[in-house]
């Protein structure tokens, strides 16, 4: 018999469904669980009601919401602690990253948001601004301009984060007008292999892969030179802290250089 004031199942699916079920379900539990309930009638939806992650409610009026159940509220915290160890990850290796260009002499900023300039959707459009957060932003460590030389590094530690990215052309765009290179870091799988090919990155930009706790250079980034960075740019290294480990005073000079 089904209980008074919840929907009777459409089937009793047998208790391992083998669903293969992503982060995109693991979003909507949370979603659901943080909101009325309100059916979204998709297919997502019926992954999780099918799984039992999901079950419908009606109320006295008739009206069908949706309740997060017993074993959605495991998988939610299960997903939750991937994220937090991918995350974990991922700025564990952006640190190295960092880490890697002030030992070679250049000065180092995590998590920037910078102005960049990419082309319109059509070859016809004028070209667009937008803002930018690479993982690395570094310049060398100098007061001429001309000789800054700036890199951007972007970190993937995994694969559907990289193949998403990949998929944003404006985005990499952007990189590429900031950096005279732009390289990919690519991290490990669970299974310790780096989580793409270099082939599988597009020619204009850099691989470097974790291998065996060491950053190797898998495919070097196309040098485009730049004489010089704009002065919105500059502002924003200026007023941000750069990562510890280079000569203190070269703060002083790009504080400098922005005003001057």
């Amino acid at each position: 018999m089904t209980e008074p004031g919840r929907a009777p199942p459409l089937t009793e699916p047998p208790p391992a469904l083998g669903l293969g079920l992503g982060r995109v379900h693991a979003r909507r539990l949370r979603e659901v669980y943080r909101s009325a309930g309100w059916p979204c009638c998709d297919a997502i939806e019926i992954d999780l009601l099918a799984a039992g992650l999901l079950e419908r409610v009606r109320c006295a009026q008739g009206r069908e919401t949706l309740r997060v159940t017993d074993a959605g509220i495991a998988h939610i915290a299960v997903a939750l602690v991937v994220n937090r160890s991918a995350l974990s990850a991922h700025e564990a290796l952006v640190e190295r990253v960092a880490r890697e260009m002030t030992r070679a002499g250049r000065i180092a900023w995590r998590g920037l948001s910078l102005r960049a300039r990419v082309p319109g959707a059509t070859p016809a459009d004028k070209p667009r601004w937008c803002m930018a957060r690479p993982d690395v932003f570094s310049i060398r460590n100098t007061s001429v301009e001309a000789y800054a030389h700036p890199v951007v590094h972007e970190v993937k530690v995994s694969r559907a984060d990289l193949l998403g990215d990949l998929r944003k052309p404006a985005k990499r765009a952007a990189y590429l007008d900031l950096g005279g290179e732009c390289w990919y870091v690519l991290g490990q799988d669970g299974r310790g292999r780096a989580i793409a090919a270099p082939e599988e990155v597009p020619a204009d930009c850099g691989v470097m892969v974790l291998e065996n706790d060491r950053l190797h250079v898998a495919r070097a980034a196309l040098h485009r030179p730049t004489e010089r960075l704009p002065f919105a740019v500059w502002m924003a290294l200026a007023k941000a802290q750069p990562v510890r480990g280079f000569d203190e005073e070269a703060q002083d000079l790009l504080c400098d250089a922005a005003h001057g």
